[in-house]
């Protein structure tokens, strides 16, 4: 380890994190009980509530709760990933009383976590800066999490004289948020809604000492187990795992979806790539069954002892907990989603010349807009198509319970591409998904459209303006 003059010494950052402990509730901060709203002190507050009455009111407290739901709460998620898995002891680190190597920052940032630079002190920010806090050690994600900086981590910690770490949780924002890296790359301001796809969720959940529970759901071992952990790569998540128990497609490729994003859902019907259902029904579904919260979740269609083998032994389409911490947060959660829209993209990253022709082919000869509807570019209603009008096979499809996939908006497009583009990423670039469509005639009763390579490439370029 360098000296103290050249880095923030260990005992310094623990010992700034017990003062940030004892100012903030320890865990998740529930949306009406003091709880911080970090976009309150970077001033991107919404207009003040005080003097609005009525409805106007309501929404406004319904968007201030769902956000601090969105950003802060684990919905108990931590008796999973820190009681049942035990990857707080990954982080820490045998040095700390954990298990392993520990995790420093410079792993953290490697595996995709972000760090909220909103919630660092003015000290800790000039010191990183400077170059004097050490990004190798263990110790200084531990006191990130005191601060609760790391987005969409929680830390919870001993009431001893070391603050030792117990357990960790999860929150929505740890897949659907990033930040804009304007301190340091993967340091910033953050992002609310946007699919982090520098996420390596499989890497992260491999840090586990002890990955029984998912081995015996599988009826596997856990070397196995971990196999497929590291076959999702950066930005992938395998929701369906747990309940089919594929884990990989007929071609040997991971069965592993992209995250989507969590914004422009306002007006949409299904919200995720095979439907399933509503961002309320998502929620519930991520937040007991993904997060493994504690809350109440029913769909009978789990049930089906054949699609969903594993659920159904689990009892995935039936869970009740008496300590519910889930039900009551997703009124609010929804609200603040919804009140995500898709950001526009940078000045310059299109050329708006070749974009307005390219909306003319958009909405006329390549036909796109008779699925991508403007302004909500998918179908107001039912918004699904079989594997045969894509074009594409239906193993992903497969694995829901309506065998269809969903017609994705297109707003934002520029936050999605890395990790490419359709549900598994299988199209490098937006070119490739203007080709794929010319060349099968999607969306026109098979019969190709023959655009020729002006005319994708400006269908190209208003693509990228949305």
């Amino acid at each position: 380890m360098k000296s103290a003059r050249t880095n923030w010494p260990m005992a310094f950052l623990f010992s700034l994190s017990l003062i940030a402990l004892a100012s903030c509730t320890q865990g998740e901060a529930a949306p009406n009980a003091g709880g911080v709203d970090r976009a309150s002190q970077s001033g991107r507050e919404q207009p003040e509530a005080r003097g609005i009455d009525g409805a106007e009111g309501i929404a406004l407290r319904l968007f201030r709760d769902g956000r601090q739901i969105f950003r802060f709460d684990t919905f108990g998620s931590e008796g999973f990933f820190g009681d049942t898995l035990g990857i707080h002891q990954a982080i820490e680190g045998a040095a700390l009383g954990g298990v392993g190597p520990g995790v420093s920052p410079a792993t953290a940032l490697a595996v995709g976590l972000k760090v909220d630079a909103d919630a660092l002190p003015q000290d800790l920010r000039r010191a990183l800066q400077e170059g004097r806090v050490d990004l190798n050690s263990p110790a200084t994600t531990v006191a990130l999490l005191k601060l609760n900086a790391v987005v969409g981590v929680t830390g919870f910690f001993n009431d001893d004289k070391n603050g030792s770490l117990r357990s960790i949780g999860i929150q929505c924002a740890f897949c659907h948020s990033t930040v804009d890296n304007t301190f340091a790359p993967g340091i910033g301001r953050r992002l609310d809604g946007w699919p982090n796809r520098d996420l390596n969720v499989g890497a992260i959940i491999n840090l586990s000492p002890d990955l029984s529970f998912f081995a015996n759901l599988l009826g596997v071992d856990q070397a196995t187990v971990r196999t497929v952990l590291q076959s999702w790569g950066p930005g992938k998540f395998d929701a369906a795992l747990q309940l089919d128990g594929k884990a990989f497609r007929p071609d040997g490729k991971s069965g592993a979806t992209l995250l989507p994003a969590a914004f422009g859902l306002a007006g949409v019907n299904l919200h995720t790539y095979t439907g399933w259902g509503s961002v309320t029904y998502w929620n519930a579904f991520v937040a007991n069954l993904d997060m493994h919260g504690n809350g109440t979740f029913f769909d009978p269609r789990l049930d089906d002892p054949v699609k969903f083998p594993l659920a159904r032994r689990a009892g995935f389409g039936h869970v009740r907990n008496a300590d519910d911490r889930v039900t009551g947060k997703m009124a609010a959660l929804h609200f603040y989603q919804l009140g995500l829209e898709a950001p526009r993209p940078p000045q310059g990253s299109f050329n708006e010349n070749a974009a307005r022709r390219g909306k003319a082919l958009f909405e006329g000869k390549a036909k796109c807009a008779t699925c991508h509807v403007p302004p909500l570019f998918t179908e107001p209603g039912w918004n699904m198509h079989t594997p045969e009008e894509m074009a594409i096979d239906d193993f992903q499809a497969k694995r829901s319970p309506d065998e269809r996939y969903r017609t994705t908006p297109l707003g934002g497009l520029f936050t999605r591409v890395k990790g490419g583009f359709f549900h598994d990423g299988r199209f490098a670039t937006l070119l490739d998904v203007v080709n794929h469509y010319d060349g099968n005639g999607v969306g026109n009763d098979g019969v190709a459209l023959g655009l020729a390579a002006p005319e994708k490439a400006d269908l190209v370029e208003y693509l990228k303006s949305l």
